[in-house]
């Protein structure tokens, strides 16, 4: 006899993977493919830096912060939504 609960439960871990998997995208292009494309913006300044460093140094650690503050923000409506908060 097939078990209720699996269904809503794969059901719950595809979408924690999906927004994790998500995440971890938008983590690479911050860490990795702006700071590649980072020289390219060198030739302007901004603030009295090259606008490429400005880029790789200044938005990578806010786009972290803000990767971080969307997963605790969703996951947690996920665990809701599942009944699967600690509340």
């Amino acid at each position: 006899m097939a078990d209720p609960e699996s269904g809503q439960q794969r059901a719950y871990w595809r979408r924690t993977r999906t927004l994790a998997l998500l995440l971890v995208s938008a983590w690479f292009v911050a860490a990795f493919l702006v700071h590649a494309g980072a020289p390219a913006f060198n030739q302007f300044r901004f603030l009295g830096f090259p606008l490429g460093f400005y880029i790789a140094a200044q938005g990578s650690l806010i786009a972290f912060v803000v990767i971080l503050i969307v997963y605790v923000l969703r996951q947690d409506r996920l665990d809701r939504d599942f009944g699967m908060n600690e509340d």
